[in-house]
């Protein structure tokens, strides 16, 4: 498929179109007290990848070790768009057994994360500064995710605009490559028609099954992940008379005949 530029024209070769001007990397100036903590502790958190043609993009040929990058085997959890890093450094102080690996775009949102997570002690989190959307299909080896997280991805508000969602059709095949049979893909927003559009997508993607079903069987939101803690983010969509819905999938078992491949 060929790759077009925001004006339509063809893109080179090899050239990554972000979704939108806003997944350039996204740096403004740290504050010198944040600046600085996260100097000391940048190399303990953050994974510098070889880059490709755009700011927030991984080099095509790159692919992460995880084994090495964590030190251990355990299982893995990605999460897309950590923000301030509020979830994933939460959940990774509950559960040292695993390991984390969490994608975000905005410079101050890692420095925070990765600032956090040092004063906690963690050493089970790691985060890459890319587009997860561009890295995804080649960065990991298949079937060694255990979970991916996408909580309050960026909802692309006007009509016109939510072809830009990461939560679609095409999107589903990537997250599927990287879980484990049964593996699990959490989602939430508090936008009402993305969660929607999430659970029509959700219902229509052939490796996936939705965990959750009305009395009548159709597929439907599921109940709060018991894990997933209040954000900034989510607060400030309660404070706008915005509730949240949360959607679990589960990762179908793949065909005999791809696990022999």
């Amino acid at each position: 498929m060929s790759v077009k530029t925001p004006g339509g024209e063809a893109a080179p070769k090899g050239v990554f179109m972000a979704r939108t001007k806003s997944f350039t990397r996204r740096v403004r100036d740290l504050n010198p007290s944040l600046e600085a903590q996260f100097a000391q502790v940048h190399d303990d958190f953050v994974i510098e990848v070889p880059r490709g043609i755009g700011e927030t993009t991984v080099a095509e040929d790159f692919r992460l070790d995880v084994e090495a990058t964590f030190g251990r085997q355990a299982p893995l959890f990605v999460e897309i768009g950590s923000g301030r890093g509020e979830q994933v450094v939460a959940y990774a102080a509950e559960h040292p057994e695993f390991d984390f690996l969490a994608f975000e775009v905005w410079t101050p949102g890692v420095a925070r994360l990765a600032v956090t997570a040092a004063k906690q002690g963690l050493t089970n989190i790691r985060v890459i500064e890319a587009d997860a959307q561009q890295a995804l299909p080649f960065l990991l080896e298949e079937g060694t995710v255990h979970e991916v997280w996408t909580f309050f991805p960026d909802p692309w508000r006007k009509a016109r605009h939510h072809k830009r969602r990461i939560i679609s059709l095409p999107f589903t095949p990537v997250v599927a490559r990287l879980l484990e049979d049964g593996g699990v893909w959490r989602m939430a927003t508090d936008w009402e028609n993305y969660a929607e559009q999430m659970l029509e997508v959700m219902s229509a993607a052939p490796d996936f099954v939705l965990e959750d079903r009305d009395d009548t069987g159709q597929p439907t939101f599921s109940p709060r992940f018991e894990g997933r803690v209040e954000t900034h983010f989510e607060k400030r969509g309660q404070e706008a008379g915005r509730p949240s819905w949360d959607i679990t999938a589960l990762r179908v078992p793949r065909p005999t005949s791809e696990k022999g491949n």
